[in-house]
């Protein structure tokens, strides 16, 4: 069967079948219209869901640091990135299914679409349940390897156990945003983390104070609060794909989807196992930086936990956009539309910058108010946060357009390129930053080296969008 490369080159060799059509909510047609316009329209969703996503994690970690301290604030921040590891391993399997999603709804074959996400949806459950087991029992030696501080260790023990317990739910919910953002709805993702967030925060000092009928569960009440607002925000994103006969909703005969055939299995493990490698470079690299960060002393691991919060923020135009360019180019792959997929990328460029810039000069301007929130005013943590920030907070300018650039890779299948680009900049680079710098400056050296990463992340990004061969990389996929 013809690629979507070779097709693109004879549109006569691979006629694109008649669309078929199904009501998705909010799913927006990315293979026409003005492109930065449509762009904006599709990420700002995207966006509106990262905000809410973190604005829940930073009002948690006000709940955790105000009510019980520092060392619960670092415990959070040891365990999380354990949880960011978790997710990362799946994370690639999640996208190599919006691939085939995205360019199956721009060829209009709705079916190879539902049979993708069915086929993530089966793997995401077998593989979290798996994770949830392994990780209950596991904890206490992940947090030794990562030299967590023992005035944080009981706190990171008891949260990290609750939140691996809802893993299967978290995960079943972010493969499900996924594959609507592939589809081109990113509206339904977004009612849904609305009501995640919401019953989060409520929840959360509920039960990590005991109020009411509510039992006090101090650290475990925050995890065990995330945890009931995804199971419930799970439920009610899979009542509605079925109320509203979302795109992607499988019904009779299509249950049989959620266990994928063999050809489609091959190519999300294929291109999958690098992506997830990718995810799980960043993520070992940042355990490998908490372990670093841990060796200067609580004070410091407290700062790096709440310079995280504000980089959370920092980061999501990036992650918004990227995730945005990559479905449209993905459709746009499908329907043969070549054509747009340059200018996709460039527009992508141009709005991450812009977003990324504005946040960047806010946080900085206002960036002892905010540390306030999660330290207290009074923290001898705050100033080593400023310090920080004001090193490596514009690291992400660079670190941003590179993730748009993967970002259009990924959308054809191009998954080795970028992972040895993370690679080589996340191990050799970053800590040999550190290495040699270290007997020098200090500490400064771990903030140094995320700016200077970044800048040779890009060069090896822009170098392979420009002169690579990932133009070809969907040579293997089902239905192409």
């Amino acid at each position: 069967m013809p690629t979507p490369v070779a097709a693109a080159s004879d549109p006569a060799a691979s006629p694109v079948p008649p669309r078929q059509t199904a009501r998705g909510g909010g799913r927006m047609d990315l293979t026409d219209g003005p492109i930065a316009k449509t762009l904006i329209l599709f990420a700002l969703p995207t966006l509106a869901s990262n905000i809410l996503q973190t604005l829940s994690g930073s009002v948690n970690s006000i709940w955790v640091g105000q009510f019980l301290g520092e060392s619960a604030l670092a415990a959070t921040a040891n365990a999380n990135i354990i949880m960011f590891l978790m997710f990362a391993t799946f994370f690639g399997f999640g996208m190599a299914a919006t691939v085939l999603i995205g360019q199956a709804i721009g060829r209009g074959d709705i079916d190879a679409a539902r049979r993708a996400s069915g086929g993530a949806i089966g793997l995401a459950l077998l593989f979290s349940v798996v994770i949830s087991l392994v990780g209950w029992f596991a904890s206490d030696a992940i947090l030794r390897l990562l030299e967590t501080p023992p005035e944080a260790f009981d706190f990171a023990h008891d949260y990290l156990r609750v939140t691996f317990v809802a893993v299967p739910a978290s995960m079943l919910m972010v493969t499900l945003m996924m594959a609507s953002r592939g589809a081109g709805d990113a509206v339904t993702p977004l009612r849904f983390m609305i009501l995640s967030v919401v019953l989060d925060i409520v929840l959360n000092p509920l039960l990590i104070l005991g109020v009411g009928p509510f039992p006090r569960l101090g650290i475990a009440g925050s995890a065990l609060a995330t945890a009931i607002a995804g199971t419930i925000s799970l439920a009610g994103m899979i009542v509605w794909f079925y109320a509203r006969d979302h795109v992607l909703r499988l019904r009779g005969r299509e249950l049989a989807y959620l266990l994928p055939d063999w050809n489609e299995l091959r190519f999300v493990i294929g291109r999958g196992l690098p992506m997830g490698a990718q995810m799980l470079v960043i993520s070992g690299a940042g355990l490998v930086m908490v372990g670093l960060v841990n060796r200067e002393g609580l004070v410091t691991a407290a700062a790096y936990g709440a310079t995280l919060q504000l980089w959370n923020y920092i980061q999501m135009p990036a992650l918004a956009v990227g995730a945005a360019v990559s479905a449209m180019a993905a459709q746009n792959i499908g329907a043969n539309r070549w054509d747009r997929v340059a200018a996709i990328t460039g527009g992508g460029i141009r709005i991450n910058l812009a977003m990324t810039g504005v946040l960047i000069a806010i946080l900085l301007a206002f960036d002892h108010a905010a540390l306030a929130l999660f330290l207290g005013s009074e923290s001898p943590a705050i100033a080593v946060s400023r310090h920080i920030q004001y090193i490596a907070t514009w690291t992400f300018l660079p670190f941003g357009t590179t993730i748009v650039i993967i970002g259009t890779l990924r959308a054809n299948g191009s998954v080795v390129p970028p992972l040895v680009i993370l690679f080589l900049s996340m191990f050799p680079i970053r800590f040999g930053i550190y290495w040699f710098a270290y007997p020098w400056i200090g500490a400064d050296a771990i903030w140094w080296s995320f700016p200077l990463s970044s800048l040779a992340s890009l060069a090896m990004a822009w170098a392979v969008y420009r002169h690579g061969g990932w133009r070809s990389a969907m040579r293997s996929a089902p239905g192409g």
